[in-house]
């Protein structure tokens, strides 16, 4: 979709929202939404691999620089390589679970594109019908003003 034509949507929602006495009630809904997202099982659950990832990682690679700071100088490079080894493993696996948040985080934002597109659409229909209702009572008004006048002009002229 075209940014242009997103943004245009997301600042008429926005004008909806902020403009019109329902704003408050498409506000919540909004929001609601976002917390749907937010609490989505799937990316909860990305973010609490993420979490337990790290959480098992850091002790071992403290533990490792614990025993290489000890450790004497032939053993410094051998245990230097381990690290290494670890950090080439924790990168990778840190990699995978990146790419699985990104799929989860694109997946979820696809849906809540959609969600959003709706939306913009039931406010540009709402905004269309609410602009034909104050058009045809402008019109409606601007003829009972017009044939009001035309018949006082009529009376008047009756009487002169």
């Amino acid at each position: 979709m075209n940014p242009r034509i997103l943004a245009l949507a997301a600042g008429v929602a926005v004008g909806y929202v902020l403009g019109t006495r329902a704003g408050r009630e498409q506000y919540d809904k909004m929001k609601a939404a976002a917390t749907k997202l937010w609490e989505d099982p799937r990316v909860a659950k990305a973010r609490r691999d993420v979490e337990e990832y790290a959480r098992q990682q850091a002790p071992i690679i403290r533990e490792r620089a614990e025993a290489a700071v000890k450790a004497a100088p032939g053993v410094a490079k051998d245990v230097a390589e381990k690290v290494q080894s670890t950090a080439k493993d924790v990168a990778g696996k840190v990699s995978e679970t990146a790419k699985d948040v990104a799929e989860n985080v694109q997946s979820t934002a696809k849906d809540v594109a959609g969600k959003v597109s709706e939306t913009a659409k039931d406010v540009a229909e709402r905004a269309t019908t609410a602009a034909k209702d104050a058009t045809a009572r402008v019109t409606e008004a601007a003829g009972d003003a017009r044939d009001k006048v035309l018949h006082e002009i009529e009376d008047d002229d009756a009487k002169g």
